[in-house]
């Protein structure tokens, strides 16, 4: 996994060096200007917790490195409508293009038809991003402390306050998770999969959890979600009520039924 990180960022290098060429950060300044229907992430999250409930990130992906091909027909249009109609807090939307098949004109065409919180799922490692996932209309984007040092992490923290759009800072490890508390007004996402090794444990949640108990924003536990009996694992184990989850949604064959049985979950 940690080769596939490395390729998915020079790829990633690759594409912006593009990218800057074709679109100038004045222009998309411009175009988050035009941009209308955004949501407070975090704001939406916490209302649910005050409400004492769990809350899905319900992730929207067509493909990854690991699980290959997920969606045959995919629709994101038809998901979204599975995913708010079944009690999604937020949305996560793989935007990454060449190993998720992922863009992020999936995030403007949502908020065309559906008025909730978008995450901009890619590999953020340029601050020249943060602007452009905020003029397709995205609500949130995503640090991953394993794939940056920690000033870049900063610097995309910072740019994304300006900009006012929330963050969420991905963690694997109880150092990440210890220098994640540093960034304040995020939230704290536990991604359950080793990456070396790829292996899910979802003892990473709890374990980790224990270092974030000062943070006073959500903690988000992500990956390794097939039942209610998980979930409930974590909850129990841990301060945790938030998930995101996505392959475990996209591969049932009732996506919307899946949903329900983890949002109807009481605490």
């Amino acid at each position: 996994m940690e080769n596939i990180l490395k390729k998915i960022i020079n790829k990633k290098r690759e594409n912006l060096i593009k990218k800057k060429k074709e679109l100038t950060i004045t222009e998309i300044l411009n175009n988050i200007k035009k941009q209308k229907n955004f949501f407070n992430f975090i704001d939406r999250i916490k209302k649910r917790n005050s409400e004492n409930k769990i809350s899905v990130i319900a992730e929207i992906k067509k493909a990854s490195p690991s699980a290959g091909l997920l969606v045959k027909n995919f629709d994101p249009l038809n998901i979204s409508k599975l995913y708010v109609d079944n009690g999604a807090t937020c949305l996560s939307v793989l935007t990454e293009e060449n190993f998720f098949l992922g863009k992020l004109d999936y995030i403007n065409k949502i908020k065309n038809f559906y008025e909730i919180p978008i995450l901009a799922k890619d590999f953020f490692i340029d601050t020249y991003q943060v602007a452009l996932a905020k003029s397709f209309g995205a609500d949130c984007i995503l640090i991953i402390l394993s794939a940056i040092d920690n000033h870049l992490a900063k610097d995309l923290y910072q740019a994304s306050n300006d900009l006012n759009i929330s963050t969420l800072v991905e963690v694997h490890s109880e150092r990440e998770a210890e220098t994640a508390l540093l960034f304040e007004k995020s939230i704290i996402g536990i991604n359950n999969r080793n990456l070396k090794t790829l292996e899910i444990s979802l003892d990473t949640s709890v374990k980790l959890a224990k270092i974030l108990t000062s943070h006073k924003n959500p903690i988000i536990s992500e990956s390794g979600f097939h039942s209610t009996d998980e979930i409930v694992f974590v909850t129990q184990n841990s301060d945790i009520k938030n998930f995101l989850i996505g392959e475990s949604l996209l591969t049932s064959e009732d996506i919307g039924s899946k949903l329900k049985q983890f949002t109807q979950i009481t605490l």
